[in-house]
């Protein structure tokens, strides 16, 4: 048997990984601003994320929720201090994909209506229902049902305001668009989405999975606005690599034994990861940090030559270029050994670990720089 063929994939194998750094097979070392898809959140391999995955499989590594399991409980505790949601709910799973699911599925439950309101460019998941919300046909087989989900252009308050009414069972929005391109959602346009919500009896979800867990230099990035979502999904940086993904409730939502379910999610090594996170994240203030450092990259790219727009908050960074980004993405890896994302054609897609320093920052503005400034007179 061989694998599955649907990665394109770099002649790259990564066998160490340290901070915001990971070496190959051969030796060679990165300099990693792209942390799996803004998974890695607190540096790889950090030593208390370590220490704390160690103690607990020593343990007991996993049991199914049929039975008490205390330290699902210290992860929403914690979770709910540092986030600043105290008063919601936890519903624990895997993944990105299953808290949108599990958001979309927990809407329908709420208020019994099925229509959705998704946006342009938007990115939720590849389950059935995650992926009828995310505007990509490619990828929602014939076997998905989509006829049920109206988008609509993103940030537009004006179409929003044209398609809300009685039959709308949700509003689902990314507070940051990452595969769509670091396009910010504006606090104007969330707003009113609250706002809409609120006279329509439908629900707001916020798709917080890639732009959650601090990287905007907020806990949450819809925390920079004053809006309260009704759901908020999250995971990548949850577990800093180790599969975990969760749904933040609201207590207007009341629970039924059997209504949501899962094998895996919140098993104990995925908790103790969870919990890793969230301790490394108060101790070393990687929000705070996220905000500084991800200041001071955008503010230094920008004016560069071949760069059009700087988009993001903190440390989820998009460099639109004149020019298709691929021949930097790739110069900046094989040439200058530096990971990099891309969001579209012209958008590099910067997702580094929340403790990056602004001396590791500087080893991408030089790299970066010799780059875009001979692309520009042609060299």
């Amino acid at each position: 048997m061989d694998l599955f063929n649907v990665y394109p994939l770099y002649d790259i194998e990564p066998v160490k990984a340290q901070g915001s750094y990971v070496w190959d097979a051969t030796g060679q070392k990165y300099l990693d601003l792209y942390g799996g898809h803004a998974v890695i959140s607190i540096g790889h391999t950090h030593p208390h994320y370590v220490q704390k995955l160690t103690e607990q499989l020593n343990k007991i590594g996993f049991y199914s929720n049929s039975v008490q399991i205390p330290i699902q409980t210290e992860l929403a505790e914690k979770l709910g201090k540092l986030s600043g949601y105290e008063d919601y709910h936890l519903f624990l799973i895997n993944s990105g994909a299953e808290a949108n699911e599990n958001a979309l599925k927990l809407a329908s439950f709420y208020n019994g209506r099925k229509k959705i309101i998704a946006f342009k460019k938007s990115f939720h998941g590849r389950t059935a229902g995650a992926v009828a919300a995310t505007d990509n046909p490619a990828i929602a087989a014939p076997i998905n049902p989509t006829d049920h989900v109206h988008f609509i252009p993103f940030n537009d308050i004006e179409a929003l305001e044209n398609v809300m009414n009685e039959e709308v069972c949700a509003i689902i929005v990314e507070g940051i668009q990452g595969v769509g391109g670091i396009n910010v959602t504006s606090g104007e346009f969330l707003q009113k989405a609250r706002e809409l919500c609120d006279k329509f009896g439908s629900v707001l979800i916020v798709d917080s999975v890639q732009c959650g867990y601090g990287r905007s230099g907020k806990f949450f990035s819809h925390q920079h606005y004053d809006v309260q979502p009704d759901l908020i999904t999250t995971a990548k940086g949850m577990g800093n690599g180790f599969p975990i993904g969760g749904l933040l409730i609201h207590p207007k939502f009341k629970a039924i034994h059997g209504m949501l379910g899962t094998t895996f999610g919140g098993n104990h090594l995925a908790c103790a990861a969870g919990i890793a996170v969230l301790d490394v994240m108060k101790q070393e203030n990687l929000v705070e940090n996220a905000a500084v450092v991800g200041n001071y990259l955008m503010d230094n790219v920008k004016g560069l030559p071949g760069v059009k727009e700087v988009r993001g908050r903190g440390l989820m960074i998009g460099i639109e270029t004149e020019e298709p980004v691929e021949v930097v993405r790739k110069k900046l890896l094989f040439e200058h050994h530096i990971f990099t994302g891309y969001a579209g054609k012209h958008t590099l897609r910067l997702l580094p670990s929340l403790a990056l320093t602004k001396t590791e920052v500087d080893i991408f503005l030089e790299a970066f720089s010799k780059i875009v400034k001979a692309e520009n007179v042609g060299v």
